[in-house]
C-alpha cells in the first residue's frame, strides 16, 4: 500500500455525476453508443470520474491555509465544484485541459519519485518522459479508453470478442489517426495537392480533390458510394405506389425512383414506400377449415394526439384469407376496436372458425418451415408533405418481384461476391433466445428473402468499396478504416431491419432488435426501406456514426487496442498507473452469444480485412469469463466456478501488470453489497485491498420514473490497491476493532456531506471492507478462515446500526429499544423509499433486525402484512393500506405491537376516524418517546438538520403518509401525549443527543 491516496478513495460528488450520467443517457446525437450497439455501456461522464479520481492525489484540492478543523472539509468542497464541471456531457474542452493538467502534474511528480530524478509535465507533453498509461482489460464499447485519451493518458484496451474488437477500433484508433484532413495522404474530399505528386484520381475524384479531407468526409463520400450502387441494383424491389388521392395524370411506367434520375425526384402521382408491416401466419389447426390464421399481436399504426390509426381484421365470407384495413380516428375510443387485442404469446384465434392454434402448434409449424408472412399496410409518405400515409396491402398493386424472384437474385449476387446467406446457428440464450423454438434458429432466418438481398447487396457493396479506395491510390490502413466504419453503419441498418423488428406506433418507425438482450420471437413486424429518407434507413445510420467520428477524432492519440484474454495480458510486470475496468458478471449479458448476429455480417463485410479475428463462425467463446450452464453440461455451479475461476485469473494478472503504487477501479453492476462477496474475494485473492465504494445511477431517469422503482446504483465502483504481503489477519483482534473504526468514520464524514442514504450505505461498506481485504486470509479465533459473504453481512448490519443512530438522533442503545419491524421499516423507507426491490435487495435489510421477510412470522405473512410480496418483489406498505386494520397496533399475548403497527393505526384513525383515536391508545399504550422517535424518522427530521417544519423538505415515505406524519406531529401533544402521559417511564432521559 502507499500514502498516496487518490480523490476516488477520498471522495466524489456522486450524486452529482449520477445525474449528469442519467441524461447522458438519454443523448442519441454524436454519442460513441450510436456507431455501433454494444451492450451494458457505461456513461461516459461516469468513466471520467474513474479516470481522472483514479489518477489525482486526493490532497489536490485541500487548500494550504486555513485552520487544520476545516481544510478537509474545504478541500472536499472544492474538488466537488472541479469534478462537478468536469463530468457534464459531452465536456467542456477547457475544464478537460484543465484535469488533463492536473493528471499530469501528479504523474510528474509520481515520476520523479520513481525515477529518482526530476520529471516535469513538459518532459511529458513532449515524449521525453511517458504518459500515465491506463488499461481496461474488459474494454467493450471503449468508454474508459476514451475518457484516459481524453485526459492525456496512453490508453490500452483488451477484449477478446471480435465484435468489441471492431468497435473499439472505430472508437480508439481509426478516429484518431485519420480524422483530421491530411495534405500528404491520398482521399477523395480534401484540397486538390498542390504538387500533383499525388496518384492520379479519377474524373470525379479530381473534381472533388486529391487529399485526405478527414475520416468523416472520406466516410461520407464512400458511403454515398455505397448507396447509390446499391440503390442502382435493388431499387425495383421498393416500387412507388400509385396515391389513391391523387386526381391527375401519372406516368404508367414510373415505378421506382431509386435508378431513374440522380436527383431521385418522385414524379406527381405517387407515394414513397417507407415501410411494409407484416404478420405472421400459420395455417389454420382444423383442418376442416385450412384458412391462413394471422398471427399479429396488434396492429397500431400510429398512437400521436389527434391522429390514431389501426389495421382492422376483416374476415369475408367464403374466403380463407383475412384482409385488414385503415381506420383512422382522432381518438383513441373512435376507432371502435381494440388494435392490441389479437394473438398472445403465440396463441391466435382462427378468425373464420375459432379455432385456436396454440403455442405448441405454432412452435411445430415454424420447425417444420411452414410459418409464412401476410403483408397487412404499407407506410408511404407524399412527396412535399409531413406525416405518414397508411394503406392497406388490398389498396397496394403487386409490383415488387415474387420470392422466387428474390431467391434467384440472392443465388447470382452470391455466386457473383462470394458472399453467403448467413447460416450460422443461433446458440441458445440464458437471456433470451425465444424466437428458437419456432423455427428460426440460424441468422439468415432472421430476415425476409427482400430483407437479405438488400442487406447482401449492402454487403457486397461495402466489401467492392475497399477495391475502389485502393484503386484510388487510398492508403491501405485509411482504406480500411473506412470500410469498418461503413461496416458498423450497416451493421446499424441490420439491426433494424429483420423480421424481429416490431413497428413502434408512436416514432411511427421500425424498433431494433435489441431493445433488450435477447433476440425474442416477434409476430407483427416492419420491414424499412434502407434508402427512402425516413427513420432507420442508410444515411441516417451512417450519419449517426459521422457523429461519433466527430466526437472521437480530437481525444488525442491513438489508444492501443488488442483483442485477448484477460487472464493472460500481454504486457510485463508493473507497467500500468491505473487499470479501470467494467468485467462481465456472471451470466447478465452473454456478450458472446448476443454480438454473434453482428460478427455474421461483420464477417461478411470487413472479415477479409481481419482474417485473423474472423477466422471462425461465430465468436469465440471458451474463453469468455461468463457463466454459461452450456458450456458444463447443463451444470449451473461448475459455469459458476469456471466464471469465478477467470476472475480471479483476470484480477491476478491486472495485480502483475500494475505499478506497486498503482490504483485499480473495477465497474460493477450488482445492486446489493452481498453480491459482491465473490467479486471482492477474488480481487483479495488476487492481492488487492479494497479501499472504497461508490454507487453510481447511470439509468435514465425518464426510465425509473416510469416503472416507479428505486434509484438504485446501476454500477459499483469498486476502488483498490495492490496489498503489501500476504498476512493472515485475526477477526476479534484486528479487523473487527479496525471496521467498526473505519465505518464509523465513514458514515459520519459521508452523513455531513449529505450523501442520500441508498449511496451512504453502498460507500460505507465499500470502505468496511479495507479492514478485511488488508489481509490475504482472516481467521477466527479456533483458526477457521472467515468467509467473505458472513464479513459483508457483518459490514452491513454494524453500517445499518450506524444508520439508524444517525436517523434516529440516538445513540446505539437507544437505537436498539426500537423494535425490529420498525427499524427495519424506517432503514428501508430511508434508504429506497417507496421502492419495490429483489428478495436479494430486501433481505439485507433484516441484518441486525432480527426480523425475517418470509414464514410464519414474517413481515410479508398475514392480512396487515408490513411488507407485500409480489413476483418475487417485495415493497413496503403504508398507513393507507394497513391502518384500517382493528387489530393492527394492539398488544399480542401480553406482548407490545411494533411501533411502526401502533404508528400506522394512530395515521389512520387520525385521517378517517378521529374519535376512536383514544380508546386505540388506550389498549395499545406505545411508549409514546419512541413512537414520536419513529414517526420523526420517517418525517424526515434528523436529515433537515431536527426542524419538524424544514423536513417537510425531506421526503422519506409515501406522499400520503409523509403528510400524515406531518399532521400528526405538528398536533403530537393534543393527540398522543396528553392520552399517554400517566406512561411516564423515559427511556432516553440520559441517551438522547436531542430532544424536543
Amino acid at each position: 500500500m502507499t500514502d498516496d491516496r487518490r480523490l476516488i478513495e477520498e471522495y466524489l460528488p456522486i450524486e452529482a455525476i449520477s445525474t449528469e450520467a442519467s441524461r447522458e443517457k438519454s443523448v442519441r446525437k454524436g454519442h460513441i453508443s450510436t456507431l455501433h450497439l454494444w451492450w451494458a455501456r457505461r456513461p461516459l461522464v461516469a468513466c471520467r470520474a474513474a479516470v481522472y479520481g483514479a489518477l489525482v492525489p486526493a490532497s489536490r484540492f485541500i487548500p494550504e491555509n486555513g485552520p487544520d478543523n476545516k481544510k478537509q472539509s474545504l478541500g472536499r468542497a472544492n474538488a466537488a465544484k472541479f469534478v462537478e464541471r468536469l463530468c457534464q456531457y459531452p465536456g467542456s474542452p477547457q475544464v478537460i485541459a484543465e484535469a488533463r493538467q492536473h493528471i499530469l502534474e501528479a504523474h510528474a511528480e509520481r515520476l520523479s519519485k520513481e525515477t529518482g530524478k526530476p520529471v516535469t509535465v513538459e518532459d511529458i507533453v513532449e515524449g521525453r518522459a511517458p504518459r500515465p498509461k491506463v488499461l481496461d482489460m474488459f474494454a467493450g464499447g471503449g468508454a474508459i479508453p476514451l475518457e484516459a485519451l481524453r485526459l492525456g493518458c496512453e490508453a490500452y484496451a483488451l477484449d477478446l470478442n471480435p465484435v468489441a474488437h471492431i468497435i473499439e477500433l472505430c472508437t480508439l484508433v481509426y478516429p484518431q489517426k485519420y480524422g483530421k484532413p491530411d495534405p500528404n495522404a491520398r482521399g477523395m474530399t480534401g484540397p486538390k495537392n498542390a504538387k500533383g505528386d499525388l496518384p492520379a484520381a479519377s474524373r470525379d475524384a479530381a473534381q472533388a480533390g486529391t487529399t485526405w479531407g478527414g475520416l468523416a468526409d472520406e466516410v461520407r463520400y464512400w458511403g454515398n458510394w455505397v448507396l447509390e450502387k446499391v440503390k442502382a441494383e435493388i431499387g425495383d424491389l421498393y416500387p412507388l405506389i400509385p396515391d389513391p388521392k391523387y386526381k391527375g395524370r401519372r406516368p404508367e411506367s414510373q415505378t421506382t425512383i431509386w435508378n431513374s434520375t440522380k436527383k431521385n425526384e418522385v414524379p406527381p402521382g405517387f407515394l414513397v414506400p417507407v415501410a411494409y408491416l407484416w404478420t405472421r401466419t400459420v395455417r389454420c389447426k382444423n383442418r376442416k377449415c385450412g384458412a391462413t390464421v394471422p398471427l399479429v399481436r396488434q396492429t397500431w399504426l400510429c398512437k400521436k394526439k389527434d391522429r390514431y390509426v389501426a389495421l382492422k381484421m376483416v374476415a369475408p365470407e367464403g374466403e380463407k384469407k383475412v384482409r385488414f384495413e385503415v381506420v383512422e380516428s382522432r381518438t383513441e375510443k373512435g376507432l371502435g376496436f381494440d388494435p392490441a387485442s389479437f394473438s398472445k404469446g403465440g396463441n391466435a384465434t382462427c378468425p373464420f372458425c375459432g379455432t385456436v392454434a396454440d403455442s405448441d402448434y405454432v412452435k411445430a409449424e415454424g420447425c417444420a418451415k411452414r410459418m409464412g408472412e401476410q403483408l397487412m399496410a404499407v407506410v408511404c409518405t407524399r412527396p412535399g408533405r409531413q406525416g405518414k400515409v397508411y394503406l392497406s396491402a388490398t389498396d397496394v398493386p403487386e409490383q415488387a418481384p415474387d420470392d422466387a424472384a428474390i431467391g434467384a437474385r440472392i443465388e447470382a449476387l452470391c455466386r457473383r461476391t462470394g458472399l453467403t446467406v448467413p447460416s450460422e446457428k443461433i446458440e441458445g440464450r440464458m437471456t433470451g433466445g425465444i424466437c428458437l423454438p419456432y423455427g428460426l434458429t440460424t441468422f439468415g432466418d432472421l430476415f425476409t428473402p427482400r430483407q437479405m438481398l438488400c442487406l447482401l447487396t449492402f454487403a457486397a457493396a461495402v466489401r467492392e468499396c475497399v477495391g475502389e479506395l485502393q484503386r484510388e491510390g487510398v492508403e491501405g490502413e485509411r482504406a480500411k478504416g473506412v470500410a469498418t466504419m461503413l461496416a458498423c453503419a450497416l451493421d446499424k441498418v441490420i439491426d433494424c431491419n429483420t423480421s424481429l423488428c416490431a413497428w413502434e406506433p408512436v416514432a411511427q418507425c421500425a424498433r431494433h432488435l435489441f431493445g433488450r438482450q435477447a433476440i425474442p420471437m416477434v409476430w407483427d413486424f416492419g420491414e424499412s426501406v434502407p434508402f427512402a429518407g425516413s427513420a432507420g434507413d442508410w444515411n441516417e445510420h451512417l450519419g449517426r456514426v459521422l457523429d461519433s467520428i466527430g466526437l472521437t477524432a480530437g481525444s488525442g492519440h491513438p489508444a492501443t487496442v488488442t483483442r485477448g484474454s484477460a487472464t493472460a495480458l500481454p504486457w510485463p510486470d508493473a507497467s500500468f498507473d491505473a487499470v479501470i475496468t467494467d468485467p462481465p458478471y456472471y451470466d447478465n449479458v452473454d456478450y458472446a452469444k448476443l454480438s454473434d448476429f453482428f460478427y455474421v455480417w461483420l464477417r461478411r463485410t470487413v472479415g477479409h480485412l481481419y482474417p485473423e479475428h474472423f477466422a471462425t463462425e461465430t465468436t469465440p467463446k471458451k474463453s469468455e469469463a461468463v457463466a454459461d450452464p452450456v458450456r458444463h453440461g447443463g451444470s449451473k455451479e461448475k459455469a459458476r466456478l469456471a466464471y469465478e475461476k477467470m476472475m480471479a485469473q483476470s484480477f491476478r494478472e491486472s495485480h502483475r501488470v500494475l505499478k506497486p503504487g498503482g490504483q485499480m477501479t473495477v465497474v460493477y453492476a450488482h445492486k446489493t453489497t452481498l453480491g459482491w462477496s465473490t467479486l471482492v474475494d477474488a480481487l483479495r485473492q488476487a492481492g488487492f485491498t479494497v479501499t472504497e465504494a461508490w454507487p453510481l445511477d447511470t439509468e435514465m431517469k425518464s426510465r425509473l420514473v416510469a416503472m416507479d422503482t428505486a434509484a438504485l446504483a446501476s454500477s459499483i465502483f469498486l476502488v483498490a490497491r495492490k496489498r503489501d504481503g500476504a498476512q493472515t489477519g485475526s477477526y476479534e483482534n484486528q479487523v473487527r476493532p479496525e471496521l467498526e473504526k473505519i465505518v464509523r468514520e465513514r458514515v459520519d464524514s459521508l452523513w455531513k456531506m449529505g450523501i442520500p442514504d441508498a449511496d451512504l450505505k453502498i460507500a460505507a461498506v465499500g470502505a468496511g471492507m479495507r479492514a478485511f481485504t488488508r489481509f490475504s486470509r482472516v481467521e477466527y479465533e479456533n483458526g477457521e478462515e472467515v468467509p467473505a459473504e458472513k464479513f459483508l453481512a457483518e459490514v452491513e448490519g454494524i453500517v445499518q446500526e450506524l444508520m439508524l443512530e444517525r436517523i434516529f438522533d440516538v445513540p446505539r442503545s437507544g437505537v436498539a429499544a426500537v423494535d425490529g419491524p420498525s427499524r427495519f421499516y424506517v432503514l428501508w423507507r430511508h434508504t429506497y423509499r417507496s421502492a419495490e426491490l429483489d428478495a436479494g435487495e430486501a433481505i439485507v435489510f433484516t441484518y441486525g433486525q432480527n426480523v425475517e421477510l418470509d414464514g410464519p412470522k414474517g413481515l410479508s405473512t398475514g392480512r396487515h402484512a408490513l411488507v407485500e410480496k409480489k413476483k418475487g418483489k417485495y415493497r413496503l406498505r403504508d398507513f393507507t393500506e394497513r391502518g384500517e386494520h382493528e387489530k393492527l397496533g394492539l398488544p399480542e399475548n401480553g406482548t407490545s405491537a411494533p411501533l411502526i403497527d401502533a404508528l400506522h393505526r394512530i395515521l389512520w384513525l387520525v385521517e378517517n376516524q378521529p374519535r376512536s383515536l383514544n380508546k386505540f391508545l388506550d389498549e395499545a399504550r406505545p411508549d409514546r418517546e419512541r413512537l414520536r422517535l419513529v414517526a420523526q424518522a420517517l418525517a424526515g427530521r434528523a436529515l433537515s438538520g431536527g426542524s419538524d417544519d424544514s423536513s417537510e423538505r425531506v421526503v422519506i415515505t409515501t406522499v400520503a403518509e409523509q403528510a400524515a406524519l406531518k399532521k400528526l406531529l405538528a398536533n403530537w401533544r393534543a393527540l398522543i401525549d396528553q392520552r399517554l402521559a400517566m406512561d411516564e417511564g423515559t427511556l432516553f432521559d440520559t441517551g438522547r443527543k436531542g430532544s424536543t
